[in-house]
């Protein structure tokens, strides 16, 4: 018994130096920790008494303002099949803007991802594939590094420049007006980084909600100080948009490489690499906020906080997973950052490093300090529930210092919570908030086990640039919208329009600048209704045919030249509040909903036969030739040269061969469907001819203008000689001429 008492003895005294070490080291953390609470709030509030009192907050609909630029979303994928599938048609579906491209890294071994990635390409024009040189698992630098390679050759190709480079990883929901801000400002700022709020999971998920609490305090709180006082922004590696600038920089610093491929955190790093270059970083916490708006919201949730532009997405679920992921983030930061970033000459940045840095002990003294107070509470439970127990806690008793030291350490834990509670209420809502305090304990249970492993590897590697990319799998919200296209082949085959014999005769002998569809209504396979049909039904929309000269002419003033020129559209009717628009081919979503921005409607669409909306276009928006033809046509009926029925096929027959240039330039193969998107974006703003514009551009040369003028002439029938065909003389239609005249 005596030997209990004296090892029992022993340990109560080494509990005590132990708690009194913990306690001053506590108190540094706290007090660094305070500062940037006093930092803060004093910021706040004296923005609140001088800017914000002589000057209204920013109104979202600025952003609308600028002219619309190119914009890249780099997304590196290895393994994420079934996610960037689901991220690309989100973000084609939700974003409020047009003049964007996906850039999606995958490598040559993930066959899946791939696959997953084709169908995504095959169905929107503007997200594209890059396999990277080497197999996988690479690092994610060495990726982006790849998909900047391809963006530069895409640039080449397309003859345009990109103006911002925005990471975004795959399981992201990005909001609908991010590349909106991003255009705002990118023409002044080189690094923009937005929040990121992750998604909420049911209250018993503690381990993906205490991402939650520290996202929420860290990009509500602790960056907009940092770059209040440092002016530097470390990117979260998603949502962090690049100025072509910087990334030339990057380009140049590294010899044609942008991402250290060596670094866990290569966006960390960029940070400061911009920064060192003197470039300007910006946090940017931009609330989207309709007056109007009538929301029912969690009690506590702030409107300005819980609706600012940033990047949702939902973190890992699981103990194991969530340890590998932070241990990657405390090698990149602290052990390769301390390698690669040494102090600097500025004391505030040099401050900001320690902050950084500090994680490494922070994360272990959190966790001894909570395994201290739990053996001191069992302690005080025990001395306050049994009768006669020893007094082991007066081992503190008498000593006034440490008592003071205590209750400072108690304030500033205090204060910790609640300050965490506060950003965490501010966007989630009172009861998250609440539930803080017991996610304090499994949150720093992780980071402890997070560091050690961190430390571990190190040491196994002996240098903390050896350390592998370990990857975390993610999860992605539910998309409805998960059909996929089926080839129009297929469909014609499938629906007994014609065999299996004939289509593959056709796309042996494909007619030079013409699609698939256009071919096979040129060879006699099939009729432009029944392609219509078969496109109608791959893109599940209604087929209609009208008359293409019996128009509404107030809904086509409704329409700009160069929009309906750019979509190939012609407006049918309206339904209420939505215009029903003519197409003779699928729209993406992504054109669809800039569509509708464009006109200021709600809009549908349909699939109609092929050569109206070319007709249409031509006859509505200045081209007289249709006009003459059609009352050529006409006249020939009146004179009984032909019968109506012959006339009406005729005139089914020309209509059905007309195409417009872009469709020959595109089949010719002058130009892939994206690098046109892209043109056609700029075209809008042009008053010269489509082929004079493309020259001018240097997208194609003069020559290859001609030879698809040529092409687009030889392959649209000429109604002259149908005709002929039918019967009527050059003389005849002469006359004929004559009286339309």
């Amino acid at each position: 018994m005596d030997l209990f008492v004296d090892y029992f003895s022993t340990w109560l005294y080494g509990l005590k130096v132990i708690a009194i070490a913990l306690a001053i080291l506590m108190l540094i953390s706290g007090i660094d920790d305070l500062f940037i609470d006093i930092a803060y709030w004093t910021r706040r509030l004296w923005r609140s008494v001088t800017v914000y009192r002589t000057h209204d907050y920013l109104d979202y609909k600025a952003l609308y303002e600028p002219q619309e630029k190119a914009l890249a979303i780099m997304v590196p994928a290895w393994n994420e099949t079934g996610v960037i599938g689901n991220m690309a048609r989100l973000a084609a579906s939700s974003l409020d803007y047009e003049n964007y491209h996906i850039f999606v890294g995958t490598y040559p071994n993930d066959p899946d991802t791939q696959r997953d990635v084709d169908e995504v390409c095959a169905r929107f024009p503007n997200v594209h594939k890059v396999v990277c040189a080497r197999p996988g698992p690479t690092s994610k630098a060495d990726c982006l590094n790849n998909i900047l390679d391809a963006i530069l050759q895409f640039e080449h190709s397309a003859r345009f420049n990109f103006s911002g480079f925005i990471l975004h990883d795959a399981e992201d929901v990005i909001s609908p007006l991010e590349l909106r801000l991003f255009n705002y400002l990118v023409d002044r700022k080189d690094l923009i980084q937005i929040p990121v709020y992750p998604f909420e999971r049911s209250w018993t998920h503690f381990t993906s909600l205490s991402y939650l609490d520290e996202f929420s305090e860290l990009h509500g709180k602790d960056v907009p100080v940092r770059e209040a006082l440092a002016g530097q922004v470390p990117s979260a590696g998603v949502g962090t948009c690049f100025s072509r600038r910087a990334v030339l920089a990057l380009l140049a610093d590294g010899d044609g490489i942008a991402f250290d491929v060596q670094s866990l955190t290569e966006d960390y790093d960029i940070g400061f690499r911009l920064r060192q270059k003197g470039m300007e970083e910006i946090f940017c916490r931009f609330p989207v906020v309709d007056e109007n708006e009538t929301v029912s919201r969690p009690f506590g949730q702030r409107a300005r906080t819980a609706n600012v532009i940033c990047v949702r997405e939902y973190f890992p679920d699981t103990f194991a997973t969530a340890v590998r992921q932070k241990s990657r983030w405390i090698i990149g930061i602290v052990f390769q950052g301390f390698k690669t970033h040494r102090w600097s000459p500025s004391p505030i940045l040099n401050y900001f490093l320690w902050r950084d840095r500090k994680g490494a002990i922070a994360n272990f003294l959190s966790f001894a300090a909570m395994l201290v107070m739990l053996q001191l509470v069992a302690i005080m439970i025990y001395q306050h529930t049994v009768e006669g127990a020893w007094q082991f806690l007066s081992i503190f008793v008498g000593e006034s210092w440490l008592k003071i030291l205590l209750g400072i350490n108690f304030l500033l834990m205090a204060n910790r919570i609640i300050q965490r509670m506060i950003f965490v209420t501010g966007y989630y809502g009172l009861l998250q908030g609440l539930l803080v305090i017991p996610r304090l304990f499994w949150g720093n249970l992780i980071n402890f086990v997070a560091n050690w492993r961190a430390i571990k590897q190190v040491i196994q590697h002996g240098d903390p640039r050896r350390v592998a990319w370990d990857k975390t799998t993610h999860d992605f919200p539910t998309v409805s919208d998960r059909r996929s296209t089926q080839p129009l082949g297929y469909i014609l085959v499938d629906s007994g329009v014609m065999t299996q014999a004939q289509l593959e005769d056709a796309l042996q002998n494909r007619i030079p600048g013409l699609k698939l569809g256009g071919s096979l209504v040129q060879l006699g396979y099939i009729t432009a209704h029944q392609l219509a049909v078969a496109l109608a039904k791959q893109a599940e929309v209604p087929m209609e045919t009208f008359d293409p000269l019996a128009l509404n002419p107030e809904l086509l003033k409704s329409i700009p030249l160069k929009v309906a020129q750019h979509h190939a559209v012609l407006p049918l009717r309206l339904e209420g509040e939505t215009l029903v628009l003519a197409c003779e081919n699928t729209i993406d979503p992504v054109s669809l909903a800039a569509l509708g921005r464009k006109i200021g409607r709600n809009i549908r669409y349909v699939i109609v036969p092929r050569g109206l909306v070319v007709i249409g276009l031509r006859y509505w928006y200045g081209n007289e030739q249709t006009t003459q033809e059609k009352h050529l046509l006409d006249c020939a009926v009146k004179e009984n040269l032909l019968t109506q029925a012959k006339a009406d096929e005729i005139w089914e027959k020309y209509v059905s061969g007309q195409l417009l240039f872009a469709e020959v330039l595109t089949n010719e193969s002058h130009l892939n469907e994206a690098v046109l998107r892209a043109v056609l974006l700029r075209y809008e703003r042009s008053d010269l001819m489509f082929g004079e514009f493309l020259v001018q551009e240097g997208v194609v040369s003069q020559h290859v203008v001609n030879h698809a003028l040529e092409q687009q002439k030889k392959l649209q029938p000429s109604l002259s000689g149908l005709l002929q065909k039918a019967g009527i003389s050059r003389l005849q239609q002469s006359r004929l001429a004559g009286e339309v005249l």
